[in-house]
């Protein structure tokens, strides 16, 4: 279960006090800087993430692919034994047969 960080929330006099508190801090100046470079770090963090959705989608498509063609080749390679397998059933019928 989780426990909220403040029992009735946050509200507005709490976020009047966390703003003063970081213009205190920073300073009035560098506020635009701040906000600037947490846009610019925010929009890196989202390109990266969609870069490696992209990276892992097309390895999963991929996979599917390669899954696919190796049943096929699976299935064929089972015909062929069972192909191969045909003419030493027959010769050992033949031979139980001949013995009996």
């Amino acid at each position: 279960m989780m426990t909220p960080l403040f029992i009735g929330g946050i509200g507005g006099p709490e976020i009047v006090l966390i703003f003063l508190l970081v213009i205190l801090l920073f300073g009035a100046d560098k506020l635009p800087k701040l906000a600037r470079a947490s846009g610019e770090a925010m929009g890196e963090f989202q390109k990266g993430r969609e870069d490696i959705e992209r990276e892992l989608n097309a390895a999963k498509d991929s996979t599917v692919s390669t899954k696919s063609d190796s049943d096929a080749e699976t299935v064929d390679d089972l015909d062929d034994i069972e192909t191969s397998a045909d003419p030493v059933d027959d010769d050992a019928t033949d031979a139980s047969a001949s013995l009996a």
